[in-house]
């Protein structure tokens, strides 16, 4: 079961990219990835809050919504991480099914796994059906009734504490890669088993 932003899509780089698009609008500081690494989190909202957003002259569901516009006009500037593809495939052929569950819009995430000619590898894409990324917990507790597989059948891969805390609730075990929004550091806090790179969960 596989998060999609930032573990297997590397598109951190672009929400810091968007994100200061919408902070230079309002006059307030920008940041860089490392900056944007450490601040990171869900629920988003928080996370915005932690940039200087305090919701009184503007609603979060306004500015979160310009971001996933600016993000929407550039999503196809993204790639995958190196070696996704050939993960997938080594893992599919020792007969390991793949799941999606994302924080990221449905129709969205269904159109960039198409563009990415990914489809065809998962059992089912679960995302959210709007925008502002809350919990996927619930998806995540659903998806499991329905994959009929024992918790310890199932792998959940992330790049977020989040990830975890999903993992943690739905109640399988987790691998995360600091490859994507939160530092090696942040998720290291998790005690979660942390990987180097992606390839390593073909021998794990």
């Amino acid at each position: 079961m596989w998060d999609w932003n930032g573990t297997l899509l590397n598109d951190s780089w672009m929400a810091v990219m968007v994100m200061n698009e919408t902070l230079v609008k309002r006059h307030m500081p920008t940041i860089d990835l490392d900056q944007y690494q450490r601040q990171f989190g869900f629920p988003v909202i928080d996370y915005y809050r932690r940039l200087g957003f305090d919701f009184v002259e503007e609603s979060f569901e306004v500015v979160g919504t310009e971001f996933i516009v600016g993000y929407e006009a550039h999503k196809y500037e993204v790639t995958l991480h190196d070696d996704v593809k050939d993960v997938l495939s080594v893992l599919s052929q020792k007969g390991v099914s793949h799941s999606i569950l994302s924080a990221y819009k449905q129709n969205t995430l269904d159109e960039l796994v198409e563009y990415f000619g990914l489809t065809n590898q998962f059992i089912k894409i679960v995302g959210l059906n709007n925008h502002y990324a809350h919990s996927k917990v619930e998806n995540g507790i659903q998806w499991m009734a329905e994959l009929g597989l024992k918790p310890s059948e199932v792998l959940f891969v992330g790049d977020t504490e989040h990830d975890f805390e999903v993992a943690e609730a739905i109640g399988v075990d987790c691998v995360l890669i600091p490859s994507g929004h939160q530092t090696r550091e942040t998720i290291a806090r998790t005690g979660a088993k942390i990987l180097g790179s992606i390839n390593e969960i073909v021998t794990l």
